[in-house]
Formats: C-alpha cells, structure tokens, sequence
C-alpha cells in the first residue's frame, strides 16, 4: 500500500523512555504512565487524565462510571448508529443497553433534533461520538443532558484537538475518552485515555480501572464492578513521544487536510467531504467521503482504491442493521436511512503526518480517474 492509515515512527525520545522501563525491571504501570497523564492534562488543560489500555476500554469505564451515580445494569446509554463498534461494545461491556440514534450525512455524528426521541425512564446517559475528528453539535446535546438529568460521554478516540465554540473536546461532558491506535494524530501503537473535569469521577474511574479497588490501592477491597484497563510503561513510553509532536503532527495532518480538499473541489458533485464550521476545530483522523449518487457504486470505489495502493475502510455503517453482531437486538433495516445510507456510500482513508504532495496529488488523480 502507497497511502496508508497511519505510520508509527519510533525517534530517540520513545526508545529512551522504553529503555528506562526495561532498565527498572519493571513494565506495568509507572512513571511513564504517570508522566503521560500529567503532560496530555498539560497539553489540553484537562482536570484529571487517567491513562487505560485502549480507546474501547477508556469507554468502558467511563461507562461503568455511571454505576455510582445511579444507574443500574440494563439502563440505556443512547449512541450514534454509525461509530466505530467500540462505542456500542462498551456499552454493552459495561452491562448497559445501546440505544441508538441516526446521525447526519453532512457530519457523520448523531443528529441531535433526534435524540430526545430516544429519551426514556431507563436512559441514563449520551456518548457523543466526534467521529472523523469533527466535534458533535454540542449545544443542543448538553441542553437535552440537562433537561433530563443525563451525564454525557465524549468519545473523543479520534478528536485529539479539536475544539467546538473554544472548548476542547472531552470537557464539555462530564467525561471523555480518547484512543492512541496508529491511524490517530496521537500514536502510542495502543492505549487509551479518560479524562474529566471532576475529582468525583476521577477518584471512581482510577477505581474502575483497577478492578474496583480503592484508588491507589492493591489491598484486595473491591468497592464496585471493575476492570483491568491499565496502561503498560511501553506504551506510555510510545505516547509520551507522540505527545511531543502533537502540534507538529496535527499542523501537517491538517495542512494535507486542506490540500486534498483544494484538489478534490471538483469531485463536490459526486461526494460529500469533511467541512470545518467557523465555531469549530477539527482534528485531522482521516479523510471521509460519501457518494451523493449510489450509482457510483461504493463497493467498486472500494476495490478501485485498494487495487491503486490507498487503504480504505468503510464509514462503520449502521451498527444495529447492517451488522450481524447487534442482530439479537431486533432493530429493522430502514430505522437509521441515514446511517444505512453512509454504511453503503461512504468510505475514508488515511491523511496522516507522513503523506506528501505527491501522495496528495496521487490519491486526487486516482478520485478523479474513478469519477471521471
């Protein structure tokens, strides 16, 4: 493959950490970890960051969170039709029930006038999925939230800087979760980060992580339902790197952002691209687009990319129709027309730190060499 999703680069300031752990004997969490909390805390200004293991089990415990502050297992969580899987599989991990919202195809996110809808006596919080790095319309996500007394999740796994009406994202609900897999504008290989403004829910996630014991504690007290997401000294060592160049990283992402979009403006009849609102930052996590004409055959699209070396995934579809694993819920095809139709026509591909103009110019021409 020419374009991939993303490229880890390991420099000389990851391997040092990593010889650091090694030399200590010692790879579970500690000092690097620490230190990768304290700096992404720093970076983004977040009141508490609590490093986990990945992306899917930061929403896992941000999920299970929830059991302290009066949910019960079976209560509903309400998410996005079409996310990454992690999404609705730690809901369902943490013992809640996903209940699902159609999105936009315009933005990819849930489409806030048909949240409230979703609304009942068992909900008990919304995850707000900034997919692609584009922030959630949030105003009226955080009004609903507040007319029903819900805690909001921000799964912010592929958002790393963005920002809606100057606040970043992961702040503006009660807590966040964030993702460092390779294809990510923070590369730690894996590894996941919670963040939240709130000693509360700080001092109940350390717990949840840790398999419910008292925050800081090994003694064998265990205070509520747990998991072991803890965060390896490796890893760490690898994010702390990715940390370092996070401004660098992003500027050139999103530069290639800008570029692709110059070069494609001629291809706006037949797709629907990623588009950045005055009121907003988006973060540079890959390059989407959805036909605006089934007639262009997605599939073949597919195909045609991948036979030219550009790595492509589908736009994760509607979870709960076009997916066999959330068949058991007995959703119906044509519940979410939205998130059915982007599951069909919509595609994304890589746009990271390490493409140049000719990958630019290659990845336009192959585009336009299908459309036209």
């Amino acid at each position: 493959m020419r374009i991939m999703f993303g490229d880890l680069r390991i420099g000389e300031s990851a391997r040092k950490n990593v010889l650091a752990a090694l030399d200590k004997n010692w790879i579970s969490e500690g000092e690097n970890v620490r230190e990768f909390e304290r700096e992404f805390a720093d970076k983004f200004g977040y009141g508490h960051c609590i490093a986990a293991s990945s992306g899917t089990d930061a929403d896992i415990c941000c999920c299970a969170t929830l059991y302290d502050f009066g949910a019960k297992r079976g209560d509903e969580i309400i998410v996005p039709a079409a996310t990454f899987v992690a999404s609705a599989n730690a809901i369902l991990a943490a013992g809640f029930i996903p209940r699902f919202v159609d999105i936009e195809v315009d933005t990819l996110n849930i489409n806030p006038g048909k949240i409230e809808a979703a609304v009942n006596d068992r909900t008990r919080a919304i995850m707000a999925v900034h997919l692609m790095g584009k922030p959630c319309d949030m105003d009226p996500i955080l009004e609903i939230a507040r007319d029903h007394d819900l805690m909001i999740i921000e799964d912010a796994c592929e958002a790393h800087g963005a920002s809606y009406k100057g606040k970043v994202v992961g702040s503006m609900g009660d807590m966040g979760a964030f993702s460092f897999y390779a294809a990510h504008v923070v590369v730690a290989g894996e590894g996941g980060m919670i963040v939240t403004n709130s000693d509360e829910i700080a001092d109940v996630v350390r717990s949840v992580k840790s398999h419910g014991r008292p925050t800081g504690s090994i003694y064998f007290d265990f205070q509520r339902i747990g998991f072991n997401s803890r965060m390896n000294e490796l890893t760490a060592a690898v994010g702390l790197e990715g940390l370092e160049r996070f401004d660098e990283s992003f500027k050139k992402r999103k530069g290639n952002v800008y570029k692709l979009l110059e070069l494609t403006k001629d291809l706006r009849e037949y797709c629907y691209f990623i588009k950045e609102e005055p009121y907003e930052k988006v973060s540079p996590h890959a390059f989407p687009l959805v036909l605006k004409n089934e007639k262009y055959d997605c599939e073949k699209l597919y195909k045609y990319l991948e036979s030219k070396g550009i790595q492509s995934k589908t736009l994760f579809g509607s979870l709960p129709t076009q997916h066999d694993a959330f068949r058991f819920m007995d959703y119906r095809y044509g519940q979410f027309p939205v998130a059915e139709y982007v599951g069909k026509n919509g595609l994304h591909f890589g746009i990271h730190q390490y493409l140049n103009d000719d990958d630019l110019l290659f990845i336009s021409d192959t585009l336009k060499g299908y459309f036209k």
